[in-house]
């Protein structure tokens, strides 16, 4: 019933997580209603995001340089490495104050999805971790579900060999919760409140 250039934008909007046919459609609809340079506005700063972004050398976050911010930021406590799942959680971390620095793994291990510990940058942790002068301690900041526990104790199997501690964040945040949902107060006790593993 709709034109097919119609259709496929509310199509494509579906897709993304969290939004359903309605609200695609609402979305489509929006557009179609904004000045024209507000459409190519958008359609641009869609097209830059996968041109212009890059995989930080050193941690794999996102980033538009070789090397990204935080990685490169002097103010930054290196003897710290928090490892995490996705880019999203870094966000959410830096939100509750934490200064040291990050390494994105890509993922958790889950089988059910295919996704194993080699799919993961668990290597090059390890890899980093024992390359480093300057890392004491890797906290294994993984989200606390059925997938992530596993991930944090892979993990920290393989960094058993290192001179480093392992720690894990604190079980303040819920079971079965995503860091980059969580508040700053519940970050930021869980970051206070982690321990060995």
């Amino acid at each position: 019933m709709l034109p097919k250039t119609v259709q496929k934008l509310i199509d494509e909007f579906s897709r993304l997580p969290g939004i359903g046919p309605k609200s695609a459609a609402r979305l489509v609809f929006y557009l179609m209603s904004k000045h024209e340079d507000d459409v190519r506005g958008l359609g641009k700063a869609v097209l830059e995001l996968r041109e212009n972004l890059k995989t930080c050398s050193q941690c794999f976050n996102i980033s538009e340089d070789e090397v990204c911010s935080v990685c490169s930021g002097e103010d930054r406590d290196t003897s710290l490495v928090c490892a995490v799942e996705e880019p999203l959680d870094v966000i959410a971390l830096e939100r509750a104050g934490f200064s040291g620095l990050y390494h994105v793994l890509g993922g958790v291990i889950s089988p059910i999805n295919g996704v194993g510990p080699d799919d993961l940058r668990v290597r090059e942790l390890v890899q980093r971790v024992k390359t480093s002068d300057t890392i004491r301690e890797v906290i294994l900041a993984t989200n606390p579900s059925l997938e992530g526990e596993a991930t944090a104790i892979y993990v920290s199997d393989r960094l058993g060999d290192c001179d480093v501690s392992v720690t894990r964040l604190a079980r303040g945040l819920p079971i079965g919760g995503d860091l980059e949902y969580a508040d700053e107060l519940t970050l930021s006790r869980s970051l206070e409140g982690r321990k060995e593993l």
